[in-house]
């Protein structure tokens, strides 16, 4: 492809960004193809999802104790395919797991019920092996337990729209079921949005209503290697060809997403909030921050019950993984940048044509070293209590990569230094996850961890640990 003459005009005016500053069997591919926030003021009331969420009043006391940080691990329930997401919705004590060939199980105290609560595999495509297409991701409306909404992400044979040399069609529906029904037959499914995706791989998946009770949804940058090829259209940077990932004007890949779906606008399934970054700009209004490769899980966090954050896990290329802290009208930098480096040039710039930063990450670690390594960063949550008082994490950002053999990761938000130095949490006792971290989940304070022992599709080797103090 010949060097890219077209600049694509990024949004200007970018709220304050912080100083410095998705499957394996389901986990986001790294540069090899191998597999693998948002701050506001005054949210509502509630938690804005029943699991997305975690509410406190600060880290207590001095903040984590990293160095003296242990956790153990508690079976929950096993028997998964590949489970990619956890969701437990506000208002009920039910609970429940996504697993990626397309089927949605309840847990309980005595682990995964055999009936599935929500059967999908009929919409989703067929997948094996290794794959990241499938069902990656499922939200409950806050008010869920009166309204029985739930919001899924699939990926589906290729729709009309979606071209014949492409791989399937990105789907996010809205399926209102009985909320109390143990299983439902489908429920009414209604269409919100449909991406063509012209690769199998960079799916991303993640879904989550956050504080200000808004949908967040999360794109990958459309598959391949390097943003580049089939699918992917040209951007204002010549040193690497395409981009759809700091392109806002041709599709929405690339990008984190947020709509809101108790209303419409238009000819659109969803509202738009006013306040969308690109709203009478050039861009997509859906558009809240781009510049992304493949994010795999988010999550917000409530610091203080007035401030939030939303920080967002994104798979790297071929060298690094990064989690940052994300902003509305936020750019972090792929295919640019891969975390704080140049990515496919020596030099590189850490603005756009327009002025706009290109925001680092928060926490960076390599593929290859000492320390935190690995190849496909899975996103969790910041500790807030729970079974976990008294571990040393409270107030810590708790994660894992997919190719850790199922270590733990922890960074202080607090760090004087960015990105924030990053930490091993040992587990101890006999109940730790499988050999592949494919997500994390919150019920209320309580965190989950979900993994397999397997690299495809080919087994249930996937469970559900609960976290818990040694």
């Amino acid at each position: 492809m010949p060097p890219l003459s077209r600049r694509r005009a990024l949004a200007s005016g970018l709220s304050a960004l912080l100083a410095g500053v998705a499957g394996c069997s389901s986990a986001p591919t790294n540069g090899t193809d191998d597999p693998p926030a948002t701050r506001t003021e005054s949210p509502p009331d509630g938690d804005g999802g029943g699991g997305e969420t975690g509410t406190g009043t600060g880290t207590g006391g001095d903040g984590p104790n990293l160095a003296d940080a242990r956790v153990a691990a508690e079976s929950v329930a096993a028997g998964f395919v590949s489970p990619v997401d956890f969701f437990a919705p506000a208002g009920t004590d039910r609970r429940f797991v996504v697993d990626q060939p397309g089927v949605v199980y309840e847990v309980t105290a005595n682990g995964r019920r055999d009936a599935p609560y929500l059967d999908l595999r009929e919409q989703v495509v067929d997948i094996g092996g290794y794959d990241e297409r499938g069902l990656l991701g499922v939200a409950p409306h806050p008010e869920f337990a009166d309204n029985g909404r739930l919001y899924v992400r699939y990926s589906a044979p290729r729709r009309e729209g979606t071209p014949r040399d492409y791989s399937h069609t990105f789907v996010l529906s809205e399926f209102t079921v009985d909320p109390g029904a143990r299983t439902v037959d489908g429920g009414r499914e209604r269409t919100l949005l449909e991406l063509p995706e012209p690769q199998s791989n960079h799916n991303a998946g993640s879904v989550g209503f956050g504080p200000d009770g808004l949908l967040y949804v999360g794109t990958g940058d459309g598959g391949g290697g390097g943003d580049r090829g089939t699918g992917h259209v040209a951007d204002w940077y010549d040193a690497v060809d395409g981009g759809n990932g700091q392109d806002v004007t041709e599709n929405l890949l690339g990008s984190i997403l947020r709509l809101d779906v108790d209303s419409r606008d238009g000819d659109r399934p969803y509202g738009i909030p006013a306040d969308n970054p690109l709203v009478g700009r050039d861009g997509l209004d859906e558009q809240y921050a781009w510049g992304f490769r493949n994010p795999w899980r988010f999550s917000f966090d409530t610091r203080d019950g007035n401030n939030w954050d939303l920080y967002v896990a994104d798979v790297g290329q071929s060298e690094y993984e990064e989690v940052s802290v994300v902003e509305r009208g936020g750019n972090y930098g792929w295919n640019v940048r891969e975390g704080t480096h140049c990515y496919g040039a020596g030099e590189c710039p850490t603005t756009t044509p327009d002025g706009d930063p290109l925001v680092d990450p928060v926490i960076e670690y390599p593929h290859s070293g000492d320390g935190a390594t690995g190849i496909s960063v899975i996103g969790g949550y910041v500790v807030r209590g729970g079974a976990l008082s008294g571990t040393g994490l409270a107030g810590a950002y708790l994660f894992a990569d997919w190719r850790s053999n199922g270590r733990l990761f922890a960074a202080d938000p607090a760090s004087e230094t960015t990105p924030w130095p990053v930490t091993e949490v040992p587990i101890t006792g006999d109940g730790a996850p499988g050999s592949f971290v494919t997500a994390f989940g919150r019920d209320g304070e309580d965190l989950f961890v979900l993994s397999t022992g397997a690299r495809g599709l080919n087994d249930r080797t996937g469970a559900l640990h609960r976290l818990v103090a040694p």
